[in-house]
């Protein structure tokens, strides 16, 4: 669907969650580290509930999350502690993950508080053992720059990551909780982006800014994307769980669509008076013979429930976003009370269930020609808090676009998660004491380079293409590359940049132990290789050597494979040879011939001695030929 974003009014912002690379949890000692579920030395389980805010109200997200009771199984480590189970109160705030928020807020623009309190979130999906996330404020008010013009950057908070989510089945969640408590910032924009396209700016150009610092996690999984979305006459929904940046642009321009069209919906239901009532009724008796498996399977022990929608037929069926339709809305709100679905007249005869069948549903439910009706089979309970549940996103159909956090899907949909929390679910963390932020220290706050003024950098001082220069500007081995020219002067720059960027790879690929490869190793390769004492070619070769046997030098590894062992006199002897079988050709080329022996005298040396060394000797020997000649 082609769209005028300026017409429709659209407003979007991001949240950034980006974990902090700390040696330590936010709130505790353990490490960052996750692990394998299968090494889990503890198990145990909770039931969550939720709290009253300090005013006695109830979060209508909370609300939402209890309508089916779960047993929330939790697998734990010899790395994780007390406090992630909640049997132990919290540890003081981390410092180097406050230091690192603080430079991050700084790189934003930021206008940092004075004094950082830790608050409670309550969040009851289970992600935390004690029903709330912490979170500080650490800055507000700051902004970035982008082709669409400055975009607001609202607030920065340094919080604790939640457990990771292992399995989730009908009456149960198993997390592992090796995750939980790793320091993340969470940074929320203002509603400036107006467009998908200048959504994906945005998040790239804050990516780039949280990988200039050095200081944060990277792989999947170590950054997600939040975006709230609306347009005019629309509403505000949070999209979570973005974790792919080329989605962004997809989910933007399909949450619009999806917008623009509920609107249309809107109006037409309005235009055809269509009306919803609280009327659920039992038709478990139009299915008494029915040969549809999937009711057949829900009757063992269930009942099939229905409503009528006056008005809606037609409508529940129309497409919102590719391959989902307002039938999908209903059903995503039924599945919260743990059914596994909806049927709906828009979409029967289907599934084994008859016209005939249908028929008789339609005149068990008194519907008329423009009325749909929506049924669910499953336990009695179970089916009625469905139907209940559809009743509502269907008055809102007539009614708005709701507010609501929604997830977001691979291919660039949402699905319903829960209604938008609001302010009820924070109050303060008394366990955690406030951190003063003076001036000095924000003072001695040092700004790291960014990414793309490190790469121009590197195009200057090495000559590095721009390719090679943004792979490696960009890399978690640019500390590394940065050492080994300074304490190697002559090594040469596309060589080791290639060498850290796909020679190491391509060696982990072979299950080559690379973790053993440490940066004296790196430094001596550089270094023997500027002096021509090894080849480009071999470097490979060495490197595992030295991985596997990590005790030797790495001239003893080259010496091992017979690299960079020929005696200068041998390979003065087969140069000889070289020249004086060729010397018709050295005649009629003269110095231009040395390219082409090179290939000759490498034949057999190739993998043993430099070709800078070759090459040396290859124009000495020549040119003293060609002035004997004269």
């Amino acid at each position: 669907m082609s769209l005028d974003y300026r017409a429709l009014g659209l407003k979007a912002g991001l949240e950034i969650h980006q974990q902090l690379d700390t040696k330590e949890k936010l709130f505790c000692g353990c490490p960052t580290l996750l692990r394998d579920v299968k090494e889990s030395n503890l198990e145990f389980f909770r039931y969550l509930r939720p709290t009253q805010s300090e005013m006695g109200v109830v979060d209508k997200a909370a609300l939402e999350e209890v309508k089916l009771t779960k047993r929330f199984i939790y697998k734990a480590y010899d790395t994780t502690c007390l406090v992630e189970n909640d049997e132990e109160p919290p540890r003081e705030l981390n410092q180097e993950a406050l230091q690192y928020a603080l430079v991050i807020a700084r790189m934003l623009n930021m206008h940092i508080v004075d004094e950082l309190y830790t608050m409670r979130k309550i969040v009851i999906d289970g992600s935390n053992t004690s029903g709330f996330q912490r979170t500080d404020l650490v800055a507000t008010k700051g902004f970035l720059e982008s082709s669409g013009g400055r975009v607001g950057i609202d607030v920065l908070c340094l919080e604790e990551e939640a457990a990771q989510k292992i399995e989730d089945k009908v009456d149960s969640v198993i997390y592992s909780l090796d995750r939980l408590g790793i320091p993340l910032v969470e940074i929320g924009t203002a509603p400036d982006i107006v467009s998908p396209a200048h959504a994906r700016e945005v998040a790239e150009k804050l990516g780039m800014i949280l990988r200039s610092t050095g200081r944060v996690k990277r792989g999947i999984g170590t950054i997600r994307q939040d975006i709230n979305i609306s347009i005019a006459e629309g509403a505000r929904v949070e999209i979570k769980g973005v974790q792919e940046l080329d989605l962004i642009e997809a989910i933007v321009e399909q949450e619009a669509a999806r917008q623009f069209v509920l609107l249309e919906i809107k109006k037409e239901l309005i235009k055809r008076r269509a009306s919803v009532s609280d009327k659920i009724v039992d038709v478990t008796h139009v299915f008494a013979n029915t040969s549809s498996k999937v009711i057949l399977k829900a009757l063992k022990g269930g009942s099939v429930l229905a409503i009528n929608l006056p008005g809606f037929a037609g409508l529940v069926g129309k497409e919102i976003q590719p391959g989902r339709r307002l039938g999908t809305e209903f059903s995503d709100r039924a599945k919260k009370s743990g059914v596994g679905g909806i049927f709906h007249t828009d979409e029967l005869p289907n599934y084994g269930i008859t016209e005939e069948e249908v028929r008789a549903l339609r005149n068990a439910m008194g519907a008329q020609d423009g009325d749909c009706v929506i049924m669910v089979a499953d336990a009695k309970e179970r089916a009625k808090g469905a139907l209940e549940a559809v009743i509502i996103r269907a008055r809102e159909a007539l009614e708005c676009i709701p507010e609501e956090t929604r997830r977001a899907l691979p291919d660039g949909n949402s699905a319903y998660m829960r209604p938008l929390p609001g302010a009820a679910r924070m109050y303060p963390e008394t366990d955690v004491p406030p951190v003063e932020i003076t001036e000095e220290r924000i003072r001695n706050i040092k700004l790291p380079e960014l990414i793309e003024e490190r790469k121009a950098r590197y195009m200057r001082q090495f000559k590095l293409n721009e390719e090679l220069a943004g792979q490696i500007a960009r890399s978690q081995n640019m500390p590394l590359f940065e050492t080994i020219m300074a304490k190697v002067p002559g090594a040469n720059p596309t060589m080791v940049v290639r060498t850290l960027e796909t020679t190491l790879y391509e060696l982990e690929k072979e299950s080559v132990p690379v973790n053993n490869i440490k940066e004296e190793h790196l430094v001596q390769l550089f270094k023997l290789q500027s002096e021509g004492r090894i080849p480009n070619e071999a470097i490979g070769s060495i490197l595992k050597t030295s991985a596997n046997k990590p005790e030797l030098s790495v001239d003893k590894a080259a010496q091992s494979l017979g690299i960079g062992v020929v005696e200068t006199s041998d390979l003065e002897t087969v140069i000889d040879k070289v020249i004086e079988s060729k010397m018709d050709f050295i005649k009629e080329k003269g110095l231009n011939s040395v390219g082409p022996l090179m290939g000759v005298v490498m034949k057999d040396l190739r993998g043993k001695v430099s070709g800078q060394e070759i090459s040396r000797l290859l124009k000495e020997k020549i040119s003293k030929k060609l002035d004997t000649v004269k």
